[in-house]
């Protein structure tokens, strides 16, 4: 900050007089400047805090206060202390913002605010039900050096109640403050240039949106909405070598418009119609293979030429006039032609659908991009024109997570389960989703042992029940039996949890349905009881809407049947079947029509109606 030099100095001279004051700030006894220049400041804040404000007590119905200001006694300055700098920029500015005049709980117009003591539509009244003042200070900005503070409070004590107005001054004690605000726009909103005939044009030219001019009016521009940050954003324009990727879209109405770009992890699939005058079709660019094909994707923003990827295309399918389709094996840029038989005229392989995939990376970066076209025969017969155009991002190195409904589960798809290793943690799920929930699978030779670890999964809608024969030797023990039998039938990995619908995330823990899992034992209590069957009963309901219900499950129960364990036979062998089933429930509940109850006439006929008969 540049120092405040007295004038009438010349430059020598003002150098003189600096190295003098710098000597004699230092003192006799050394002390740093810094200091010294605080303790100047902390005298100074003194003296401004010692002046008494005014108080000024007011009515109830009094809405101004009486401002009177008192200047501080400053004692001399002590021989040795630094001069409290002057300011050099005269008095102090105006404030802009009258304190006073300012009530920022007055939120009702023509009517008072509960506890709002500078509300000028207040009367008495309304002050004797006031349990304080919601705002008692009311100031500016606190960043200033010196500013006016208006403080509001009720004295209860006197009759009439009063409110005590106080306009003080406030200074900021901190060495870092705002003396002036030089810059007056900053201190007012700036109102917006309302559209109107006159300016339409103009603002429509500064616009950064779409232009209603004509294509040959438009011009595009390589520079990015966004600084070059090296790699694409989610929403971000796909940059290409000379504009960006074009992607047709209905705007305002079904009409297509060419200048809306492809945005960045944005899938879409749109559908638009397309006025054309059939003798002029070989002329359109909307309308040819070529124009969807032939731009090159930047890599990153930015780039240039040097990152760019080509368009590749992986099929076109034509379409005939009956809506018949055939694939061509070249993929060769066609164009559209007119072709005229008479006074019939059809234009060929003009784009019906086209359909982008585009491959990037987790660091931002477009990889690859394909596109799908199909193309047909146009009449005039189908003019206007409707096109449908599609774009997807896949991640690389990534494949898609199948899933068994969206949102409810589909017949013929495996239920999703998991388990919860530890309280507050996510379901854990193999990645093999025919794994999750599995049974028992029979084969021929019946044998236990024999289809050990080989399962069948639990499918939705399909009732199943499998089993099987597990010989034991007599040597065996129950205990080391009943282990055996349970593996057999539970699995490796049993889960704890199935997700109520075909597409429910791993992370809510709180949507999954638990396995109740029980355990029947036979009436036998002195024999040893070993596992025979697990029965597991899925309880569903139909969700939503009655024109398209979804599956969802809403109860599991696992039942562990347990029998006496068996006695030997003649042989060295017991024989144990083994059985399993799984069971499907609909527990949805009939939609019936809902009615309103009959009304009913609650009249009472006075007690003298049938007089004189009764």
């Amino acid at each position: 900050m540049p120092r405040a030099e007295p004038p009438g100095l010349p430059g020598n001279a003002r150098s003189r007089s600096r190295r003098v004051g710098f000597r004699a700030a230092m003192g006799p006894e050394g002390l740093p400047p810094l200091l010294l220049m605080l303790l100047d400041c902390w005298a100074s804040v003194s003296a401004q805090t010692r002046a008494t404000p005014p108080v000024t007590t007011e009515g109830l119905n009094s809405t101004e206060a009486v401002r009177t200001t008192l200047r501080p006694a400053l004692s001399p300055r002590p021989h040795g202390t630094p001069k409290a700098p002057v300011p050099t920029s005269g008095p102090r500015p105006t404030p802009v913002t009258d304190v006073a005049a300012l009530c920022v709980c007055d939120l009702t117009p023509a009517q008072c605010d509960v506890n709002c003591c500078c509300d000028p539509d207040c009367s008495s009244m309304d002050f004797s039900v006031f349990s304080a003042c919601s705002v008692p200070v009311v100031m500016g900005d606190s960043q200033f050096c010196s500013q006016k503070a208006a403080i509001y409070s009720l004295n209860f004590t006197a009759n009439p109640p009063q409110r005590i107005f106080k306009l003080v001054d406030q200074t900021n004690p901190s060495i870092f403050c705002i003396h002036i605000t030089n810059y007056e726009p900053a201190l007012f909103f700036i109102n917006p240039e309302v559209p109107d005939e006159n300016n339409f044009d103009k603002l429509m030219k500064t616009s950064d949106g779409f232009s209603l001019h004509s294509e040959s009016e438009i011009s595009f521009t390589t520079q990015s909405d966004s600084p070059d940050t090296g790699k694409y954003k989610y929403g971000a324009r796909l940059q290409t070598s000379d504009s960006f990727l074009r992607f047709p879209s209905p705007l305002t109405s079904s009409l297509c418009t060419d200048d809306n770009p492809a945005a960045f992890l944005v899938n879409q699939a749109v559908k638009c119609t397309r006025r054309i005058n059939l003798e002029q079709c070989e002329e359109l660019e909307a309308l040819s293979m070529a124009y969807y094909s032939s731009p090159k994707i930047l890599r990153v923003p930015g780039l240039g030429t040097k990152g760019e990827i080509p368009i590749t295309v992986l099929s076109i399918f034509i379409q005939s006039l009956n809506k018949t389709l055939t694939r061509l094996e070249d993929v060769a840029v066609l164009n559209q032609t007119l072709v005229e038989a008479g006074d019939f005229k059809i234009c060929t392989n003009v784009v019906l659908e086209a359909k982008y995939s585009v491959t990037y990376t987790d660091a931002g970066e477009i990889t690859q991009a394909g596109l799908a076209l199909l193309l047909g025969t146009v009449s005039r017969a189908v003019v206007p024109l409707e096109q449908k155009f599609e774009i997807h991002f896949i991640q690389q190195n990534t494949k898609p997570v199948p899933l068994s409904g969206n949102p409810g589960y589909v017949v013929g798809l495996p239920l999703a389960a998991g388990f919860q290793p530890q309280k507050g943690s996510g379901i854990i799920q193999t990645m093999n989703r025919f794994g999750q929930l599995t049974v028992l699978r029979s084969t021929a030779e019946q044998d236990c042992l024999a289809v050990e670890g080989i399962r069948t999964p639990v499918l939705f809608g399909y009732d199943m029940q499998s089993g099987c024969k597990l010989r034991l030797p007599k040597a065996i023990t129950c205990q080391l039996a009943v282990q055996k039998v349970k593996s057999l039938l539970k699995g490796q990995g049993f889960p704890d949890y199935v997700a109520p619908f075909g597409d429910s995330q791993a992370q809510d823990v709180l949507d999954w349905v638990p396995i109740h899992f029980i355990t029947q034992a036979s009436p036998m209590k002195d024999s040893c009881q070993l596992p025979v069957a697990l029965v597991i009963e899925v309880k569903w309901t139909k969700y939503g809407s009655l024109l398209n219900p979804q599956a969802k499950i809403v109860n599991v129960t696992a039942s562990l049947l347990s029998s006496s364990f068996p006695e030997t036979n003649s042989g060295n062998e017991r024989t144990v079947l083994i059985s399993t089933a799984v069971a499907f429930v609909d527990a949805s509940a009939p939609a019936e029509a809902g009615f309103r109850a009959r009304p009913t006439i609650n009249a009472k006929l006075p007690f003298n109606f049938f007089f004189p008969f009764v």
